[in-house]
């Protein structure tokens, strides 16, 4: 029953301009080359309104929700020592990607320990379409393929969806993207339903959000430094926030609170050990 209420729903958006909705994606993705057997899978949302579009992940968003709203409490209250301990976070896809139209311009959202970078990225896909068509979920897609950031893609789009924008920061094709997949078959993202914005929507740049620490703004190649910087030293960004006079309180799960410096070196072990896995991260061209 409910891939016949994706398939009536799909069907639904062609009666439509296809602006003001959301588009489902099913990211599966491995991040390390040694473990190929085992990909992570997370929900991708992709927003379409008539300014642009915002591509993200939906258990990130309802974490990142549910902590600024805990933040505002806490400092509202007048705490300089935030507490999140009752807040589960889910996802693992941290960036997000705006495509502002009728240009297409991409803006790349992403946080390096406790700074966030907008990257306006300039580059575009150089796209050859090829005569292969074949049958993605309720659409007739066809083939086109092209090199981008380290990899060598292959996406199938629909002008059913008569939008030319899809996951990531793939744009320019005669149509939706509905499904996109490496070489390497390491990232793919499939489109799996859709659904209209909810009422009174207002798409608005995340730049204009209001943040702790102000947003950093580079191009591609001041990023890949930046990039680099945070892989040698990942926990500079909270050494830095903590000489602000922000005081981070660590509370296991008995309801503790843990020794600062303990759970410091703890975490820069595993945040270099979890670093050194992320090898095969979807734009190969930062790591070179």
């Amino acid at each position: 029953m409910k891939k016949l209420i994706i398939f009536f729903s799909l069907i639904s958006v062609m009666m439509t301009h296809a602006q003001n909705q959301r588009f489902i994606y099913e990211y599966k993705y491995v991040i390390d080359s040694t473990a190929k057997d085992k990909p992570e899978t997370e929900i991708m949302l992709l927003d379409v309104a008539p300014k642009g579009s915002k591509f993200y992940s939906k258990d990130n968003f309802e974490s990142d929700s549910l902590m600024r709203a805990a933040m505002e409490k806490q400092f509202q209250a007048g705490s300089t020592e935030l507490n999140f301990s009752g807040i589960k976070f889910k996802g693992k896809i941290r960036y997000s990607v705006e495509k502002m139209y009728p240009d297409y311009a991409v803006n790349f959202f992403n946080n390096l320990a406790a700074d966030e970078y907008m990257v306006q990225d300039s580059r575009k896909q150089e796209w050859k379409i090829l005569q292969d068509k074949e049958k993605i979920g309720a659409f007739t897609a066809q083939k086109a393929i092209c090199n981008f950031a380290g990899r060598k893609w292959t996406a199938w789009f629909t002008t059913d969806l008569p939008i030319q924008d899809g996951p990531y920061k793939f744009s320019g094709l005669p149509g939706l993207i509905v499904k996109l997949e490496d070489a390497t078959r390491s990232h793919s993202f499939e489109l799996k339903g859709n659904k209209k914005l909810p009422g009174g929507y207002e798409w608005k740049s995340s730049k204009e959000k209001e943040r702790f620490n102000p947003l950093i703004t580079v191009n591609e190649t001041k990023y890949k430094k930046a990039f680099k910087d945070y892989l040698a030293d990942p926990m500079k960004g909270e050494r830095q926030m903590l000489a602000q006079g922000v005081i981070i309180q660590e509370i296991d799960d008995s309801g503790k609170t843990v020794d600062r410096n303990t759970v410091e070196k703890a975490r820069e072990a595993k945040q270099k050990n979890d670093l050194k896995k992320e090898n095969n991260i979807i734009e190969l061209d930062l790591l070179k």
